[in-house]
């Protein structure tokens, strides 16, 4: 069932990371005929949203798809992740437009800089549902690269961002 055929950087079972939707598995390089035209796509899937994404591999680059971070630039995540947060003074919805847009770069550390931008200890106030939103989707992108780089489960890999979070040395 899966070739493993590579393409670029790509090949079949490898983790990579789509920008809109986060870390995912290429399951197999296949040919499909869509609207006569004969395309060689990867197809990625996203275990925890149950979904499977086909990719032209013409295209791979273009959309942003990229290997997993390396373990060095994980460690500057969590580096970031202890770092004061930068809040600026901009209305909320411009502010949410342009966390969106880090979380969707793809980036890892654009993403570290939301987590610990909305982070909040436990004694401070209450974040909006908007807020909570947009931090959880960074939080869940940011734990899962973790995971993958550091071949941990999530649970494991959520502890160490947390333990970043919250200033202390992760161990």
């Amino acid at each position: 069932m899966t070739s493993t055929k590579t393409k670029g950087d790509f090949r079949a079972n490898d983790y990579v990371v789509y920008p809109a939707h986060g870390v995912g598995r290429i399951m197999s390089i296949e040919e499909q005929e869509i609207a006569g035209v004969r395309l060689e796509l990867f197809v990625i899937s996203f275990e925890k949203e149950k979904m499977t994404l086909r990719v032209p591999t013409a295209k791979a680059n273009s959309v942003g798809m990229r290997t997993l971070s390396s373990p060095d630039l994980v460690a500057k995540a969590l580096e970031t992740l202890k770092g004061r947060a930068r809040v600026k003074r901009a209305m909320w919805s411009r502010r949410a437009q342009e966390y969106e847009q880090k979380i969707n770069s793809g980036d890892l550390i654009s993403i570290a800089e939301v987590v610990r931008d909305l982070h909040r200890a436990e004694d401070q106030p209450e974040q909006s549902y908007s807020e909570r939103q947009l931090y959880e989707a960074a939080l869940e992108r940011l734990t899962r690269e973790v995971a993958a780089v550091e071949r941990l489960d999530e649970s494991k890999a959520a502890r160490r961002v947390d333990e970043a979070l919250d200033g202390k040395k992760a161990a």
